[in-house]
């Protein structure tokens, strides 16, 4: 199984209608990384991950 590497998190309780993860997901997207965007539970936060390489910056 390949690792994950968290680019950044968000809290879980935004504005309603706030999504800031997918926004920050989308826009590492559209800088060729495969960003996506899980929920952690443990710490009630959205992270925007990328799987089994190091983020590019």
């Amino acid at each position: 199984m390949q690792g994950r590497t968290v680019l950044a998190s968000f809290p879980a309780g935004g504005p309603h209608g706030s999504r800031p993860a997918e926004e920050f997901a989308r826009e590492k997207c559209h800088e060729g990384q495969e960003a996506e965007v899980v929920m952690d539970l443990a710490s009630d936060t959205f992270l925007v991950v990328v799987r089994g390489r190091e983020p590019v910056e």
